[in-house]
């Protein structure tokens, strides 16, 4: 409002100039400390001003800024608890961890899990025991945050609960999660190639998926019979990851099911299938390569040539 200072407009009767003032303040050249101005503007009585002030303080890790934002996880306003979930997500304040901890235990299932998002990336260790707690939800949206904090923490003696959810969770993007979120295990740790075995036989291929990529990412070589099977699946995007999986593990008895996927009528899977070809190291993939030396799609020929130069063997030439 032009003739009116950032201070009358902050204080105006009208709600809307309050708001459009709180999107103005962050460029304001009349105030040097905005924080505090922020802050107050949170506890306004119009909803979409105290939007605008959650979303203008991501950034800002001063503690009266967290003190002030971390109580409106439970404001009445729905968009008003996801902006600031999102911004305590972004201040990354190992602070916000000590403080958000309470909220793990709030009766609102929408707050603990937006406390679990928020918490996530700080990766701090003391929302461990309230992370496995929150596994034994009853809201789906909040066992996925609490796999989502557990991920982050890479603790192993958590391991036994995620393996359980991975198989057993009614929901399947908390299966999903939990699959994921086994990736920090260790070579040694073969106790979790059971559970990814299984989660390649999910009903939902979301979640087939999701297993085959951590067992690539795993190296675990006891489960190349699954994974084999699995370039037999409904859906491309889980053969696509059992053929990565394949090939970062070198599993040579995976060379006819990789050679089959290269007469599937998607490319990227085709390209998938030609790069593990040639991670196998094996010259009986020769043939298979120079097949696709003659596909349709240039990428994958490229890849074709790039494999057979892995197997130190000239274009044309035969084992």
């Amino acid at each position: 409002m032009s003739g009116h200072t950032m201070e009358e407009r902050l204080s105006h009767t009208d709600a809307e100039v309050r708001r459009l003032a709180v999107i103005d303040l962050p460029y304001s050249d009349e105030v040097d400390d905005i924080a505090p101005l922020l802050t107050t503007a949170l506890s306004d009585a119009s909803a979409a001003v105290r939007l605008e002030a959650a979303k203008a303080l991501e950034g800002f890790e001063e503690p009266a800024v967290l003190a002030a934002i971390v109580p409106l996880l439970r404001d009445s306003d729905t968009a008003v608890r996801e902006a600031v979930a999102y911004t305590l997500a972004e201040l990354k304040d190992p602070a916000s961890s000590h403080a958000l901890l309470p909220y793990l235990a709030d009766p609102d299932p929408w707050v603990q899990a937006s406390a679990l998002h928020a918490i996530k990336a700080l990766r701090s260790v003391e929302a461990m025991p309230a992370a496995l707690a929150a596994l034994q939800s009853a809201h789906a949206q909040v066992r996925r945050e609490a796999v989502g904090v557990l991920a982050y923490l890479k603790q192993t003696q958590t391991l036994g609960a995620l393996t359980q959810l991975a198989v057993h969770d009614a929901d399947p993007d908390v299966r999903r999660a939990a699959v994921g979120a086994l990736g920090f295990a260790s070579q040694s740790e073969l106790s979790v190639q059971p559970t990814l075995s299984r989660a390649l036989g999910d009903p939902e291929w979301q979640v087939r998926e999701e297993a085959a990529s951590t067992m690539g990412k795993l190296g675990l070589m006891p489960g190349s019979a699954s994974l084999i099977a699995a370039m037999d699946d409904a859906y491309w995007q889980v053969r696509l990851k059992a053929a990565r999986a394949l090939g970062k593990l070198r599993a040579k008895d995976a060379l006819p099911a990789l050679s089959n996927a290269l007469d599937h009528p998607i490319s990227n899977l085709r390209k998938e299938a030609v790069i593990a070809l040639g991670e196998l190291r094996d010259t009986r993939a020769i043939p298979a390569l120079e097949h696709a030396l003659h596909d349709a799609d240039p990428d994958v020929r490229k890849l074709a040539k790039l494999a057979l130069t892995q197997l130190n063997m000239p274009l044309g030439s035969t084992p």
